[in-house]
Formats: structure tokens, sequence, C-alpha cells
């Protein structure tokens, strides 16, 4: 049984940073892809990180560029998304995805986490 389950969110001044994790169990994670997304209220979920297997293959939302960074420590089994200078507008539920193949692909993860919220307010 595939468990994704991700920590770290919570409430943030703009400008400031979280970081968040997910911990993976019940699938081989070394060998798959793993992602965030995120949904703000009312809109639908959005790509905001992926990575590759073995980490060599990294993507990001145009609207994190500069900011996130997506890492992976395949001995943890953990995902992780280091967020910076944090504006209003990232504030979202974040869900950890996990894909069935080495690399990210169009079709999207196949495993979901419960999701965790970030709040950027003053």
């Amino acid at each position: 049984q595939v468990q994704l389950v991700e920590s770290g969110g919570g409430l943030v001044q703009p400008g400031g940073s979280l970081r968040l994790s997910c911990a993976a169990s019940g699938f081989g994670f070394s060998y798959y892809a793993m992602s965030w997304y995120r949904q703000a209220p009312g809109k639908e979920r959005e790509p905001v990180a992926r990575i590759s297997s073995a980490g060599g293959r990294i993507e990001y939302a145009d609207s994190v560029k500069g900011r996130f960074t997506i890492s992976r420590d395949n001995a943890k089994n953990t995902v992780y998304l280091q967020m910076n200078s944090l504006k209003p507008e990232d504030t979202a539920v974040y869900y950890c995805g996990g894909y069935s193949t080495t690399y990210f692909n169009s079709r999207g993860p196949e495993y979901w986490g419960q999701g965790t919220q970030v709040t950027v307010s003053s």
C-alpha cells in the first residue's frame, strides 16, 4: 500500500520560507519520479516542481523558478520542497505526487498524499 505523507506546512509572512517534506512508503521510492503540486481555493491543481528518480532531471513551474527547490533523499524515502521568498499567491494546499516511472510524464502522478496547507499572509 503506497503512502505519501506531507509535513511542514503552516502560516508564514510574505518573504518568508518553509520546507515541505513528503515521506513515502509502500513502493520503490528510489526508482520513481516525484513531484509537488498545489491547489489554491477555486483553482485547479497545478504542478509546482518535479524530479526524476535519481534527481538528474528537475522541472519547475515558471511562477516558482528561482524561489523553490525540489530535492530528494532516496536513503530516507523522502522528497522535499524548499520554498523561499514566499508570496501571498503561493497560498494553497500542497500535495506530494508519486509516479510509477523513472521520469515524470504528462499523465501526472499515480499516487497522492493528503496535502499540507501553506498560507502566506501578514
